[in-house]
């Protein structure tokens, strides 16, 4: 039986509640309650396929890094470290982000592809991200991605 990513969720808070790791027992119910709500939205109740909760933690996660350069940036390190921490926790539960030189090779070869099939200058940027897009979904920010492009089709 494979467990699903929500009900590792689901342990992983409660070893930490036993364990009495607060910032992890806090970040975690954070992020099980935007599941919830995520899950609640809309017309109908449903239940996250592992992708979309896996979409939610990383919109959480991105959350943290903004809020902890937000707090830095307002001279309030202490919050900063905790929103670094919150982040790191959530990390766990990503896949391995793409390095700089791995997202490169990506979206060169989609800009091959790209202009293989006519699309040429700036205006291939968006052909060229729905190229990319789906190679690289959850392991590199669409902001990362669309700099790498635009980079690409400057050359």
């Amino acid at each position: 039986m494979t467990t699903t990513l929500k009900s590792k969720l689901h342990d992983d808070l409660n070893a930490a509640i036993k364990e009495r790791d607060e910032l992890r027992s806090s970040t975690l119910r954070l992020t099980l309650a935007a599941i919830t709500k995520e899950e609640v939205a809309g017309k109908q109740k449903r239940e996250l396929s592992d992708d979309e909760v896996q979409k939610v933690i990383t919109k959480e996660a991105k959350k943290r890094r903004e809020a902890a350069e937000a707090f830095a940036q307002g001279g309030r390190a202490e919050q900063a470290e905790r929103e670094k921490a919150e982040g790191e926790v959530l990390a766990a539960y990503l896949p391995q982000q793409l390095s700089d030189a791995e997202l490169e090779t990506i979206v060169a070869q989609a800009v091959e592809e790209a202009r293989a099939a006519g699309a040429e200058g700036p205006r291939a940027m968006g052909a060229v991200m729905k190229i990319v897009n789906p190679k690289v979904a959850g392991r590199a920010e669409g902001g990362r991605v669309a700099d790498a492009v635009k980079k690409l089709l400057a050359d």
